[in-house]
C-alpha cells in the first residue's frame, strides 16, 4: 500500500527554522530517489530537493544553502531542515519520488508560512 505522511510544517518568522518529515511506504522509498516538493498560492508546485538511495543530494537554486534533505533508510523516512526562512518559503510541501507524476499518489502535504 502506497503511504506518504508529511510532517512538521508551522507558522515561523523569517530568519527562523523548520523540520519537515515524511515517512513513506517500502514501496516508495526503498528503491527510488526521494524528493520534496512545494507549491505555493496561486502556483504550481515545484520540485526543491532530492536525495538518492546512497545520498547523494542536489537542490533548487532558490533554497541552496538554506535547506538540508535528508534519509534514514531503516526507517523510510526523508527529512528537509530548512534554516533561513524567507516569506517567498510559505507553500504546503509534499514528498515523493523523484519525477513523480500529477496523477501518482501524493500526500496530504504539510504546510509552511513564514511570517515577514
Amino acid at each position: 500500500q502506497v503511504q506518504l505522511v508529511e510532517s512538521g510544517g508551522g507558522l515561523v518568522q523569517a530568519g527562523g527554522s523548520l523540520r519537515l518529515s515524511c515517512e513513506a511506504s517500502r514501496s516508495i522509498f526503498s528503491i527510488n530517489t526521494m524528493a520534496w516538493y512545494r507549491r505555493a498560492p496561486g502556483k504550481q508546485r515545484e520540485w526543491v530537493a532530492q536525495i538518492t538511495s546512497g545520498g547523494s543530494t542536489n537542490y533548487a537554486d532558490s533554497v541552496k544553502g538554506r535547506f538540508t534533505i535528508s534519509r534514514d533508510n531503516a526507517k523510510n523516512t526523508v527529512y528537509l531542515q530548512m534554516n533561513d526562512l524567507k516569506p517567498e518559503d510559505t507553500a504546503v510541501y509534499y514528498c515523493n519520488k523523484r519525477w513523480a507524476l500529477r496523477n501518482d499518489y501524493w500526500g496530504q502535504g504539510t504546510q509552511v508560512t513564514v511570517s515577514s
